[in-house]
């Protein structure tokens, strides 16, 4: 397995200047890029020609991932030559939130077969429900197989996110790569770092991703009351005040769903992934530290799955962390870049975005779930 990356900017775009003439046998490119770049015909174009080879896939972001840190209004290209795995891009198309179930079954189909060891999944950011999506995909290929990815950015405004596959950028697709193979190992690891505070409230009228009432009175009201002064700038900061969710017993599951709209008339809450009816909830806040120290976590989780005996050649790691654990951290954002560099090591190239919703296993279980406001980190080596 050999890696190679490439970030293109205003001043080199639309140009891929590989180093390494090896590059051209690459079988996967993953792109992830701001938006100005994913509406532009010249991108996928410029990589067909360099990578003639391989297949592509990726999204647009609220911002890329590299390892040296946060890049803005780039376009950061990893290409990847597997040795021992066979690789295959499938996508399909979403045009309603309703037909994310369906649309998961589709990508199911399309993957599942012998050898199936992994997917990695990109769907735009809007318009989609991600649980739907995933319950959709593992109801095929079944929750033994572990499914990693994210949902699409635009940069923080909320209003059109692209995904790119093959040789198409699309703002109603989502993209899903399947690794085959009996030699390719996989690590997954993720974690929040956000602090519950008040009461947990048991979600009483709830469809879908739309909560709607909290202990019998309006999600909204309640949501507004504990905001305090931040209830004017809604919905953009409810990025800054998730909803963690519970068990019966009020014990966290490990899952977060941030508020991505409001319904004044209807009092309730847009979220981006789905809860239960009669299940509970409870609010949060972070620290800038306590969002780094999850991140790290997330880093140790993922490298303590990964079986790398007889491990060959590089290693990828794909960071895809929330926007809201951006807009949290401010000019420290770099700094839960680093805890992750730091715990998996430069053997790994590492690639990822700032997204609108994160996919990933939940602990000690293959079974992927829709996250919010973690950040995630997928390791994938050969043996």
């Amino acid at each position: 397995m050999q890696i190679w990356q490439h970030v293109l900017t205003t001043e080199t775009s639309p140009h891929i200047n590989p180093e390494d003439p090896r590059e051209k046998d690459a079988n996967l490119v993953l792109v992830f890029g701001s938006i100005e770049y994913f509406s532009a015909p010249h991108l996928l174009r410029t990589i067909q020609e360099t990578f003639p080879q391989a297949v592509v896939a990726g999204c647009s972001t609220a911002g890329e991932i590299a390892q040296r840190g946060l890049l803005e209004n780039t376009a950061l290209i990893t290409a990847i030559r597997f040795d021992h795995t066979t690789v295959r891009v499938v996508d399909a198309e979403i045009t309603r939130m309703e037909d994310s179930l369906a649309t998961g079954t589709i990508l199911g189909d399309a993957l599942v077969g012998p050898g199936l060891a992994g997917v990695l999944m990109f769907g735009v950011g809007l318009q989609i429900n991600g649980s739907d999506l995933l319950e959709g995909l593992t109801a095929r290929i079944g929750t033994q197989i572990p499914v990693s990815g994210g949902l699409a950015g635009d940069g923080g405004a909320f209003k059109q996110t692209w995904v790119a596959s093959g040789s198409t950028t699309s703002n109603q697709k989502v993209v899903a790569i399947g690794l085959y193979g009996k030699r390719v190992r996989l690590g997954h690891g993720s974690f929040g770092g956000w602090e519950p505070f008040g009461p947990s409230r048991k979600i009483t009228h709830a469809q879908g991703n739309i909560l709607y009432k909290l202990d019998g009175e309006s999600a909204l009201a309640i949501y507004k009351r504990y905001l305090g002064d931040h209830a004017k700038d809604l919905p953009g900061s409810g990025l800054l005040f998730p909803l963690e969710v519970l068990d019966e017993h009020h014990a966290s599951v490990g899952l977060i769903r941030t508020i991505l709209g409001i319904d004044e008339t209807s009092g309730s809450l847009t979220l981006a992934g789905a809860v239960e009816e009669n299940g509970h909830v409870r609010l949060m806040h972070a620290s800038t530290d306590a969002l780094i120290l999850g991140a790290r976590q997330a880093a140790e989780k993922s490298v303590g799955q990964l079986d790398l005996n007889n491990h060959l050649g590089q290693g990828l790691a794909i960071l895809v962390s929330c926007v809201g654990r951006k807009l949290v951290m401010g000019d420290q954002v770099d700094d839960e870049i680093a805890e992750v560099v730091g715990q998996v090591g430069s053997e790994f190239v590492f690639t990822g975005f700032y997204s609108y919703g994160e996919m990933c296993p939940l602990e000690n279980a293959k079974a992927c779930k829709l996250h919010n406001q973690t950040m995630t980190v997928t390791l994938i080596a050969e043996i």
